[in-house]
């Protein structure tokens, strides 16, 4: 199937790449002023430590009702958020403070709720817990293996292609998770290990469109037609274009269906998967190749 023909319809992204560069700059901007208005990202309890107790209700229950009755446990300052679009009235209770007793608090708070909302209408439905040392290490794990990944995928393109070529890949791939980051920052959405997965997933996806746009520029590269690298670039883009939209347009429609059906546990890994695959197809054309370009050893 082919949305675009390269024959008929050509477009010049490449005459465009400054615009495109500075409009992302700016996306990028914002993200980082919007993580400093926060104070950082909302880190989940994988992160930031504490205990977490996800709570069913079988009726409509307000926020507000459910802290006025958890004020008999001894809780210290918790944060209570319902699932988005959750049909069954499910919330999670944050706790910072950590228990070593799970079972204790998840009866306690069980015992609390049934005597303010009846038994019949209460279901635990998980409780965990993690120290904030290890929620620390956890944080710094996840980075490194950001950057491992980063670093390996300098070297595998590398190999295959050229430095250059390498450079232009972890441009772009730095430049999706930076987006996917910010986005996160200005919704103040939670970032958990689950989003730190969806971020290496999105690092893999646009690596692949970035490689098959490389790909087809060696190809015509060694086709011998006199060109321009900038038109090879150019023309390369176009060749794959239709490849690029029906693989991402695909990929979209599961995750759509995941965020819209996949129950509040799975919203934000789906929502993040939504922002990595959008801004990857876009960072693949207007980015990676862009960047090879000014890598471009200038002739005499």
């Amino acid at each position: 199937m082919q949305f675009f023909n390269s024959d008929k319809m050509y477009v010049d992204f490449i005459g465009k790449r400054r615009l495109f560069m500075m409009i992302s700059a700016l996306v990028i901007v914002v993200g980082i002023v919007a993580l400093f208005v926060r104070g950082g990202l909302n880190y989940g309890i994988d992160f930031a430590g504490g205990t977490m107790v996800q709570v069913r209700f079988v009726k409509t229950v307000a926020s507000d009702d459910i802290r006025h009755a958890l004020a008999a446990v001894d809780m210290g300052d918790a944060s209570i958020q319902q699932f988005e679009g959750d049909k069954t009235h499910e919330f999670l209770i944050r706790v910072e403070e950590t228990r070593s007793d799970l079972v204790g608090l998840s009866d306690e708070i069980k015992v609390v709720l049934d005597k303010a909302f009846g038994s019949e209408n209460v279901d635990i439905r998980r409780v965990e817990m993690v120290g904030p040392k290890v929620g620390k290490d956890l944080r710094r794990q996840g980075m490194l293996a950001i950057v491992y990944a980063l670093i390996g995928i300098l070297i595998y393109v590398t190999v295959r292609f050229e430095l250059r070529f390498a450079l232009g890949a972890i441009v772009a791939l730095a430049h999706d998770v930076m987006i996917t980051v910010g986005v996160f920052a200005l919704l103040d959405k939670e970032f958990s290990l689950s989003i730190l997965a969806a971020l290496l997933a999105i690092v893999g996806y646009s690596l692949n469109d970035t490689i098959v746009v490389y790909d087809r520029i060696r190809e015509n590269m060694k086709s011998g037609a006199k060109v321009d690298f900038n038109s090879n670039v150019n023309a390369s883009i176009n060749q794959t274009l239709s490849r690029t939209i029906l693989t991402s347009l695909t990929t979209i429609l599961v995750l759509i269906s995941l965020f819209v059906l996949g129950g509040g546990v799975i919203h934000d890994f789906a929502f993040a998967m939504i922002v990595g695959v959008v801004v990857g197809t876009y960072s693949s054309i207007f980015i990676a190749s862009p960047v090879v370009i000014l890598m471009q050893p200038k002739k005499k």
